[in-house]
């Protein structure tokens, strides 16, 4: 049975079960995200869904929805926090959208956008991070990952093959291929993979494709993540 919830001083319905993010998603409403994704458990480790409940903040991702629930999401104080976490993801890899190959088709970026980042604002980090280009059809480029861990889950949940994980802590945390050389080449990962298709940034690669859609003519090219989403696209 449908209920309702408020978002932004409109009434959003949700069934049994959903999330916020999952009731304002059905709703056409966004809710910036990075490490959600639709189909997987909810990570809530990007904190960029984070939402007011009741005055409260809390993840939205991981907020199941309650009938009278009071949501603030399109704040200035709100985005505010989430314009600064992007500004942090930039600046702690070598993110550079003019020379990169995802530029048009990355939800950060899109993000950034939608939530008016004129400039990285912080220092660069500038961290030493590879590229490896062993395996066949897939380059991995490490100086984008952002840890949202969706090609862990991809890979461990849908595709059982534990291709990647997460190692280190805290500022040393970092992206590793599951193979005693670390090497992509020396895992079972394939094209079909659902961990082939999920990276939000320009990590995960396919060979042989580099911009064979213009920058200009891709998807947040033509139109901004909110609309798209609203759209449900």
């Amino acid at each position: 049975m449908s209920q309702t919830l408020t978002l932004d001083g409109k009434s959003i319905p949700f069934n049994d079960g959903e999330t916020i993010i999952q009731a304002a998603t059905r709703a056409g409403v966004f809710i910036p995200h990075l490490c959600y994704h639709p189909e997987f458990k909810p990570h809530g480790s990007c904190k960029l869904c984070t939402v007011k409940v009741n005055g409260r903040q809390t993840a939205s991702c991981t907020m199941r929805a309650a009938v009278g629930m009071v949501v603030e999401s399109d704040t200035e104080e709100i985005n505010a926090e989430r314009r600064a976490l992007t500004q942090m993801l930039f600046v702690e890899g070598n993110h550079f959208c003019p020379s990169c190959e995802k530029s048009g088709q990355c939800q950060l970026q899109a993000t950034a956008y939608h939530l008016g980042m004129m400039s990285p604002h912080y220092d660069h980090f500038f961290p030493n991070r590879a590229v490896d280009a062993s395996h066949p059809d897939f380059l991995l480029d490490f100086n984008r990952c952002i840890l949202c861990s969706l090609c862990v889950r991809a890979s461990r949940d849908v595709d059982g093959k534990n291709v990647f994980a997460l190692s280190g802590r805290g500022i040393d945390t970092h992206l590793i291929v599951n193979a005693r050389s670390g090497k992509l080449a020396d895992t079972n990962f394939a094209e079909a993979d659902k961990a082939a298709q999920v990276c939000p940034v320009g990590v995960i690669l396919p060979k042989r494709r580099g911009f064979a859609v213009p920058i200009g003519e891709r998807k947040y090219d033509k139109q901004p993540i909110d609309e798209i989403v609203a759209e449900g696209k």
